[in-house]
């Protein structure tokens, strides 16, 4: 086989004049990548908190429910005393009953649910006795 040489403008064609990346290619780069990071994480953290507070309003609203169920399957009161149970207590959570006698046999109860001092949820029933 012989080889074939090409002349040096021919050359300079099909090698083109790119020695590589230049430093304005790499910090381009690297901007894009750390805008992208940037905007994935804080759709991340976002949904993190919603996740937290979804969760702290379903705890609020089924431990409201079930201090309904116990104040309406206690005798007829004027006050009750919330019972909650420990694993909510430690985790801050604490409720407030509160009843108004509206006449001789309906009781309106009223409960909310606090989470560190911050209302959560209030449920309001009635009681008929």
């Amino acid at each position: 086989m012989n080889r074939v040489r090409l002349n040096s403008q021919i050359r300079k064609a099909f090698q083109g004049r790119s020695r590589g990346f230049a430093l304005i290619d790499i910090l381009i780069a690297i901007a894009l990548f750390g805008i992208i990071s940037i905007a994935f994480l804080s759709t991340l953290s976002t949904a993190s908190t919603i996740l937290i507070i979804a969760d702290d309003l379903a705890t609020a609203e089924s431990l409201a429910r079930s201090q309904m169920e116990y104040v309406k399957n206690q005798d007829k009161s004027a006050s009750y005393e919330p019972t909650i149970p420990d694993a909510y207590g430690d985790a801050g959570y604490s409720a407030n009953i509160t009843t108004n006698l509206l006449n001789e046999g309906l009781q309106k109860i009223t409960i909310k649910i606090y989470r560190h001092d911050e209302e959560l949820v209030t449920l309001v029933g009635y009681k008929v006795f």
